[in-house]
């Protein structure tokens, strides 16, 4: 199967492109659509991994219907999706309209890539003190929500969770600490169940226009956390992953400057991602 990197429905042009999706909207509703696009250092590259948008949408509907008792959800699955839109119809979520807050709400359970990097300068992640003397992919006591900002390009940057109150009330600023890490609990209970360590996870929320707070775009996914075999698992390295690492691996190894154009993936590049897409789908959804 070829790689999806583009979304043509005839008739309908997206109301927002993003690196990854693009969203329709069709009325009353949205349809965010799941492409097999990739991107690294923030440049999205040329080939793209088939099925990775299908992977992504089944994984955020299995997740959507399991965490509807700690959160609503966006996902609207009663409301059928246009016909033109059904060539894409794995890679396809109807939606809430809702109005976004722009923060990434990250957890981490393990010290890994920006955290490790952040600890290792200060001691802290984004504000949060944590213990002396702790090793890359150490275990934390609790997870601890570090939140950042949301960039429409470049990288998000992380932000104290104080610093929120500058964008969002400190009551609303606190129930989405406590939901995200809710999720993330519910979330690495049940990975570790299917042999997957939960490192680290982001979700995004939005706004109804009662306020109702709702949990948006994806959940759980490969490309909003990190995923670590746990066979795999050791203190003081950095564990493979089920996501996208593989590629960003394989680009450091080239002499590239990280400015686009980015550079084409080999074939064994592609069908190894591919296939960790799909085995992370695989264990996290079959039965336990």
């Amino acid at each position: 199967m070829n790689a999806r990197v583009s979304v043509e429905i005839p008739g309908w042009r997206p109301v927002r492109t993003g690196k990854v999706r693009e969203l329709f909207d069709i009325g009353s509703h949205y349809v965010m659509i799941a492409t097999d696009r990739i991107s690294a250092f923030d440049c999205i590259l040329p080939t793209g991994i088939p099925n990775k948008g299908r992977a992504l949408t089944e994984l955020s509907q299995y997740w959507f219907q399991r965490t509807q008792s700690i959160v609503e959800n966006h996902w609207v699955p009663d409301v059928l999706l246009p016909e033109p839109f059904h060539p894409y119809a794995q890679q396809a979520l109807v939606c809430e309209k809702l109005e976004p807050i722009p923060i990434e709400c990250v957890v981490r359970g393990y010290l890994a890539g920006s955290g490790w990097k952040e600890y290792q300068e200060s001691g802290a992640v984004c504000g949060v003190v944590l213990p002396s003397g702790l090793r890359q992919a150490e275990k934390l006591e609790s997870p601890v929500f570090t939140p950042a900002t949301k960039a429409e390009s470049g990288h998000d940057e992380n932000v104290p969770f104080e610093a929120l109150t500058e964008w969002i009330s400190e009551d609303l600023a606190e129930r989405i600490r406590e939901i995200s890490i809710a999720l993330y609990k519910f979330g690495a209970a049940h990975a570790e169940k299917a042999g997957i360590l939960l490192a680290d996870t982001k979700f995004e929320f939005g706004r109804r226009a009662n306020g109702d707070l709702v949990l948006m775009d994806e959940v759980l996914t490969p490309d909003s956390s990190r995923f670590w075999p746990k066979s795999e698992y050791r203190l003081g390295v950095s564990p493979s992953s089920f996501d996208k690492q593989f590629v960003r691996d394989y680009l450091l190894g080239l002499e590239w400057d990280r400015c686009p154009p980015a550079p084409s993936l080999p074939d064994t590049v592609v069908s190894e991602t591919e296939r960790r897409y799909l085995e992370a789908l695989d264990r996290l959804t079959r039965p336990l």
